[in-house]
C-alpha cells in the first residue's frame, strides 16, 4: 500500500535538528510529506545534518501559519500526547490508531500531528483533530523527542501496511469541510442556549470527539450541516413567521370557499 496520502504535520516545532531528524525518520519508512506550522527559524544547515540523504524532503516541505491550513485537506487528522487531561480523554495507544490509519490511507488523506518539543499540542491544536493517540512509556519519564515519536508512529503505520487485509475506511469529509460545519452547529447550539456563551469550546470538543470516533463522511456532514441550518431558522422566529404564513393562506381558503358559496347562492 502507498504512503502518499500520509502527511507528518509538526505543529511550532522549535529546533531545527528536529525536523532534520524528523525528515530522516520519515523517510526511514517510506514517507516524504512533511507540514509545519509556525516553525521558529529553520536553519537548513542544522536541519540537512541530521536529515542526511533525506534532504528530499526537507525540499519538499510545506510551512502554514496555522494548523487547520496544514489538515485542511485531510480526512482523518490524528494528534499525539502524551499527558492526560480532559481534553485529551478517548487517547488511544499507538498499536490501535496505527491500525486505523492504515484502513483509513486508500480512501483519504491521513495527517499525524505533533506538537512543539516543550509543550506538546495546545488544547486549541486538539480541536483540530479527529482522534488521538498516545506511545505508551515510562510514566515517570514519559516524554518522547519529537523525532523519536514520529519514527515510533511512521514504523508502526509502515508495518501495517505490510501486514494490512482488505479492511479500508470510506472516504471521510475533508478537515476543512469538517470545521465549517462544526463552526455552523457551535453558532446555532449557542443561540438555543445548549452551549455555554463563557465556554462553548467545552462542550464542542466532546462533540468533536464524539464525532471524530464515527468518522464523518460527506453526507454525515451534509446532514449535520442540515441540522444546524433548521436550528438556527427555529431560534431566528422561523417557525413564527411559517405559522403566520400558514394562517394567511388558511384564511384566504376560507375566503375563497365562502366567496365560491355565495356566488353559488346567487346562481
Amino acid at each position: 500500500m502507498s504512503l502518499v496520502n500520509l502527511r507528518i504535520v509538526l505543529v511550532r516545532p522549535k529546533y531545527s535538528g528536529n525536523i532534520g531528524a524528523t525528515a530522516r525518520a520519515m523517510r526511514n519508512c517510506g514517507m516524504t510529506d512533511l507540514h509545519l506550522v509556525n516553525p521558529d527559524p529553520i536553519q537548513r544547515d542544522e536541519a540537512d545534518a541530521l536529515a542526511v540523504h533525506a534532504k528530499d524532503v526537507l525540499d519538499t516541505m510545506q510551512i502554514h501559519s496555522s494548523l487547520r491550513a496544514a489538515v485542511s485537506p485531510c480526512g482523518l487528522v490524528v494528534g499525539t500526547t502524551c499527558r492526560t487531561g480532559l481534553y485529551r480523554e478517548g487517547a488511544s495507544t499507538l498499536e490501535v490508531r496505527a491500525a486505523e490509519i492504515v484502513a483509513s490511507l486508500k480512501s483519504n488523506r491521513v495527517a499525524l500531528v505533533f506538537g512543539p518539543e516543550d509543550s506538546g499540542l495546545s488544547n486549541e491544536d486538539l480541536q483540530c483533530c479527529h482522534t488521538l493517540l498516545t506511545i505508551p512509556t515510562d510514566p515517570g519519564f514519559a516524554s518522547l523527542n519529537i523525532a523519536q515519536a514520529v519514527l515510533l508512529c511512521c514504523y508502526a503505520v509502515f508495518r501495517g501496511t505490510q501486514q494490512t487485509e482488505d479492511d479500508n475506511q470510506p472516504a471521510f469529509a475533508s478537515s476543512e469541510r469538517q470545521e465549517l460545519m462544526y463552526e455552523k452547529l457551535k453558532a446555532a447550539l449557542l443561540q438555543v442556549g445548549f452551549l455555554p456563551q463563557d465556554n462553548p469550546e467545552h462542550i464542542m470538543l466532546a462533540l468533536r470527539r464524539l464525532f471524530g470516533r464515527a468518522g464523518l463522511e460527506d453526507r454525515d456532514v451534509r446532514i449535520l450541516l442540515g441540522i444546524a441550518h433548521q436550528i438556527e431558522w427555529y431560534a431566528q422566529g422561523g417557525w413564527q413567521r411559517r405559522e403566520q404564513v400558514e394562517q394567511r393562506s388558511s384564511q384566504y381558503r376560507t375566503a375563497k370557499r365562502s366567496a365560491s358559496r355565495v356566488s353559488e347562492d346567487r346562481g
